[in-house]
């Protein structure tokens, strides 16, 4: 089979010459399909997997836009760590022509970023909140926008974003072409859509909730008070990097203390964190000077990190989409990747959700030096009289639009 180049996808030549100095020779399938539409100026809907190269497929029609008439895009990301990243790759693009970006994230101080948009960059990243305060302080000409991105649109939702959301797109011209791309697509988006967008092409590379290929998972059902030894036989047993997802901010500090105190190179990102602590920790993590990484959900797709040997949910996910997010922060970029789950006796609904969503069921396992646990059996017994400390995912109803989720 042929394999498929940017050539031929209407990408103009100075933008082909970038591609082949950063070695990006082969296009991933969401990539290919969505390039070319999004150059001839169609609305884009984007569903691929995590760690598929969304950021590019919409980074490379929206520079080649701005290149050949005037005006601004405006790309929005859930987090600040992603904004980070997102700007970090358009820029490699937008240096050639001489552009400038801007990038409008909460927690850093609003006057630099006053000052890079008074210097009129033609690409602002940002959070969603962040960027409706410079807009309410007309520090965007809104007039000139004619390009929108909604980057991880589900978690945008998920977390609460809904409303800032539908203000900002309020705001903008409806001549202006909108790109949306996701892991995963909630009943909730179609209504933004069908609101806000015109005759989207939806493009679909994997089902909602596939997993990306040559990621390994094992599941544990251990007891509440094992998952600490259990987690330092694992740790031991592994020498790469390591990305471990918990639920709240509390239990990550303390999980955090008992890793170092094991004698592993540990940080920790959560809400708590200041964003130069999160991106210190997310250097460090990268860099090497730190083997494992401690995160929260919101660090879940704002980790873009080729080479994370191993992911472990020492909590499974609140929201049950998030296991797709968390497990794709390994195995990307043709890498291969494992990851491990554990689970409560009290969890099996929990799991039958997971298996549900990616179609698949996860292989459990089991440490020689850890005692043996099997699911607990219920008998569809009422959500209020569940044993404590199952986490309940609703599967019938996600949460409300607008409404405010974030933890951690």
């Amino acid at each position: 089979m042929t394999e498929h180049t940017f050539f031929g996808l209407g990408i103009v030549p100075r933008i082909l010459d970038i591609l082949e100095r950063i070695k990006f020779k082969v296009p991933t399938p969401i990539q290919y399909k969505a390039i070319p539409l999004a150059i001839e100026g169609k609305d884009v809907i984007g569903i691929a997997q995590t760690g598929t190269g969304k950021t590019h497929a919409f980074a490379i029609p929206m520079i080649q836009h701005l290149a050949q008439k005037e005006g601004i895009a405006i790309v929005l990301a859930p987090t600040r760590e992603l904004a980070i990243q997102i700007e970090e790759a358009v820029r490699v693009l937008t240096h050639a022509f001489g552009m400038k970006t801007a990038c409008l994230i909460g927690g850093a101080p609003m006057r630099p970023q006053q000052e890079s948009l008074r210097r009129r960059p033609q690409v602002i990243i940002g959070t969603p909140g962040r960027f409706i305060d410079h807009m309410e302080s007309r520090n965007i000409l809104m007039a000139r926008v004619n390009m929108l991105v909604i980057d991880e649109a589900d978690r945008m939702l998920d977390m609460g974003f809904a409303p800032q959301v539908e203000k900002i797109l309020k705001q903008l011209s409806r001549e202006r072409q909108t790109m949306l791309f996701s892991a995963t697509m909630p009943a909730e988006i179609m209504r933004m859509i069908r609101t806000y967008m015109k005759l989207p092409v939806h493009l679909e590379i994997a089902p909602s909730g596939t997993i990306a290929e040559g990621v390994a998972q094992e599941l544990y059902i251990v007891r509440r008070e094992a998952k600490l030894s259990l987690l330092g036989k694992i740790l031991a047993q592994y020498h790469g990097s390591v990305l471990m997802f918990i639920r709240t901010k509390h239990s990550a500090r303390k999980i955090t203390k008992a890793i170092r105190d094991m004698g592993h190179r540990v940080s920790e990102i959560h809400s708590d964190k200041s964003l130069g602590q999160r991106r210190e920790a997310l250097e460090g993590f990268k860099s090497g000077r730190y083997r494992i990484l401690v995160a929260t959900d919101i660090a879940s797709r704002g980790i873009d990190v080729t080479k994370i040997e191993l992911v472990i949910n020492y909590d499974l996910p609140e929201d049950v989409e998030n296991y797709v997010h968390r497990i794709g922060r390994t195995g990307r970029a043709g890498c291969e990747g494992r990851a491990i789950s554990f689970a409560t006796p009290d969890q099996k609904d929990d799991v039958k959700s997971i298996e549900r969503l990616i179609r698949m069921q996860l292989p459990v396992v089991k440490h020689p030096e850890i005692p043996t646990e099997e699911f607990e059996q219920y008998h569809h017994a009422p959500a209020a009289r569940r044993p404590h400390g199952g986490i309940g995912f609703n599967r019938h109803r996600r949460p409300s639009f607008g409404r405010f989720r974030r933890r951690g």
